[in-house]
């Protein structure tokens, strides 16, 4: 059974719940009853030994924990003699009885039920008349970790609170993103790595995820990593603000072994829960547009009082999108570089990009990562990606560990042309990438190399096929009365393409006469007056020299004018779409005016066959 079906075989119990819950509290029950029958499935082999142990150790006074934990084989157990298929043996006391098992999981996996709230919706389903029906219904899934592996169990998690989320009107993209764009970020983030990757390498490494959702990125970080190299070993850290999110990650970590504690409830901005930590990888899809206003009182705090000793140095993005302020907070987690260095990878969408001029928080974060040299790469990712929202995404890979070809360098990779239509869609999630796709993605990338994509045409203009040429290479020839469509997809800027300086122009005031006012008083006594209303403002490169630009641009124009030096800004931004723009000149008015002709012959044929 796929996770699409298994998905929705659990989440057919909302046929239960129907009329005592509204649609939008499904999830409050399917979620955490989930998760209590996967921790059941996942401790029943190592079930008798645990219970042998347990009652041995009480006996001899000694803390049995560790035993414990040795005997189940995960990092949590549960000492009850009882489990899902037990408790029906007993329908008028259920209630008591389930309480009394999940009181006896460690301590760790208790907590993931208190985050969901369990209790009250088990007390809620009592007075309904419906928690044993409930508790039957999943006793009967199976969800054993022979049958449904870690991968696959962590999919159908995915997909039941995308469910939930739908029905609730609420936003699926906070809590997760599509496996196939983790796939290309943990690609993208370890590809330049051989000591990491290289087989029988017993490395350890740590990586982080602020935004952790149900810990998908992580999960996919840590499967890539062993596909790879089964010796090596990744830690996993990270912090999430959706109690219900955050419980389905601790108990994902739980099952695969990893240390829950590192895994902390809480909102990342406002509250660091891995203050003063470094990491060596990092991962994170922040909520896309959604404002910081609720923790705007700590962040200017830590902006003003500690500068580039706190998180947010550089500066600060408007209150309408928080996207950046996780850039920031990523950057504040690399090792340094002569410890190792990091890289990190974080999905924006495209206001990160452009939006704020010269002067602006947004202009000076962009600033602050290039002029550090920190910038590796940004990918332009299809349209329509995401469950929540259709709009372009773009994955920045960071680095303060560049190698040598890359030093000074951000290589920009147009993938908005590389999907698949997905048989269904899933909320806003119409497209998709495939393994193909995501490789040539990762090989531009991991090779830093300039390419352009050649799509061919036959006579009658239909596409028949697709390559990418290397900076080199020759595109493939036309068919016979096709053409090949050649257009960029991987390029290479220098950092300093990205900066520009806003000079602002001034021209003089004139009285009534035309003549020029001038100063009478102070700094400005016989000094020109400058026209508010004729002010104007230019960008010039970076790579150009200020006074040659104003030479040739604006005083052809503008004879009298000069520049406010200090007024002048330097700015950055990264104009995506317009470094991927190819011109497609327009067809010959005389080809448009036949096809009109055409057009209208045929109209006028159809009007005169109604009126017979």
């Amino acid at each position: 059974m796929n996770h699409q079906a298994l998905s929705s075989l659990i989440w057919s119990v909302a046929d239960l719940l129907r009329g005592d819950y509204k649609q939008s509290e499904y999830g409050r029950v399917i979620l955490p009853f989930t998760v209590l029958r996967r921790l059941d499935c996942v401790l029943e082999a190592a079930k008798p030994a645990v219970l042998a142990e347990f009652e041995a150790k009480t006996k001899a006074g000694l803390n049995p924990d560790p035993f414990l934990l040795r005997k189940a084989g995960q990092s949590f157990y549960n000492t009850s003699p009882l489990d899902l298929v037990k408790l029906l043996g007993d329908q008028d006391h259920i209630r008591q009885n389930l309480y009394a098992y999940v009181q006896a999981f460690s301590p760790a996996a208790r907590d993931i039920f208190e985050r969901f709230d369990f209790y009250a919706q088990v007390e809620r389903l009592a007075k309904a008349n419906l928690l044993y029906l409930v508790t039957e219904k999943f006793a009967n899934i199976e969800l054993h970790p022979d049958e449904v592996d870690n991968t696959q169990m962590g999919l159908v998690f995915e997909e039941l609170i995308r469910k939930f989320a739908e029905i609730s009107n609420e936003t699926a993209g906070e809590h997760f993103t599509p496996r196939e764009v983790i796939r290309l970020m943990v690609n993208l983030l370890f590809i330049e790595d051989d000591d990491v990757l290289t087989s029988g390498n017993a490395v350890v490494r740590t990586i982080y995820d602020p935004t952790a959702g149900t810990g998908g990125m992580l999960s996919v970080a840590g499967e890539y990593l062993l596909e790879h190299n089964s010796a090596a070993r990744l830690t996993m850290y990270g912090q999430e603000l959706n109690d219900e999110s955050y419980a389905i990650c601790k108990a994902d970590m739980l099952i695969k072994g990893q240390n829950v504690a590192n895994i902390i409830p809480g909102n990342t901005l406002s509250d660091d829960g891995h203050g003063g930590s470094k990491f060596d990888y990092m991962l994170s899809n922040p909520p896309f547009g959604v404002e910081w206003k609720k923790v705007e009182k700590s962040v200017r705090n830590e902006h003003e009082r500690q500068g580039f000793d706190g998180r947010f140095g550089p500066g600060l993005p408007r209150v309408s999108d928080g996207s950046m302020l996780f850039l920031m907070h990523l950057i504040s987690k690399m090792r340094p570089a002569q410890d190792g260095g990091s890289r990190f990878g974080i999905v924006l969408n495209g206001s990160p990009l452009f939006t704020g001029g010269a002067g602006s928080g947004e202009s000076e974060i962009r600033r602050y990562v290039l002029e550090n040299d920190l910038v590796e790469a940004i990918v332009g990712l299809p349209t329509d990606m995401f469950y929540n929202t259709g709009i372009a995404t773009y994955v920045w890979i960071l680095s303060n560990k560049k190698p040598k070809q890359r030093k000074g360098h951000v290589q920009l990779i147009d993938a908005s042309s590389f999907w698949q239509k997905m048989r269904k869609s899933l909320g806003s999630k119409r497209k998709e990438m495939n393994d193909e796709q995501i490789a040539t993605v990762t090989r531009l990338f991991g090779e830093c190399v300039e390419a352009e994509l050649a799509t061919t045409f036959d006579a009658e203009g239909k596409e028949i096929g697709r390559c990418v040429v290397e900076a080199g290479n020759r595109p493939p020839e036309a068919p016979a009365g096709g053409k090949v469509k050649v257009a960029p997809i991987s390029r290479i800027f220098r950092n300093q393409d990205f900066g520009y300086t806003t000079i602002t122009v001034e021209r003089p005031l004139r009285d009534e006469q035309g003549k020029i006012v001038l100063g009478v008083k102070g700094k400005q006594k016989g000094k020109k007056q400058a026209d508010s209303a004729l002010r104007d403002t230019e960008n010039v490169p970076l790579s150009e020299d200020i006074g040659a630009y104003f030479k040739r641009e604006v005083l052809p124009h503008a004879a009298d004018a000069w520049i406010d030096e200090e007024k002048s800004k330097v700015g950055y931004e990264i104009p995506f779409n317009r470094h991927f723009y190819v011109f497609e000149p327009p067809r010959d008015l005389h080809t448009i005016d036949e096809e009109l002709k055409a057009v209208s012959a045929n109209i006028m044929k159809m009007l005169g066959e109604l009126a017979e």
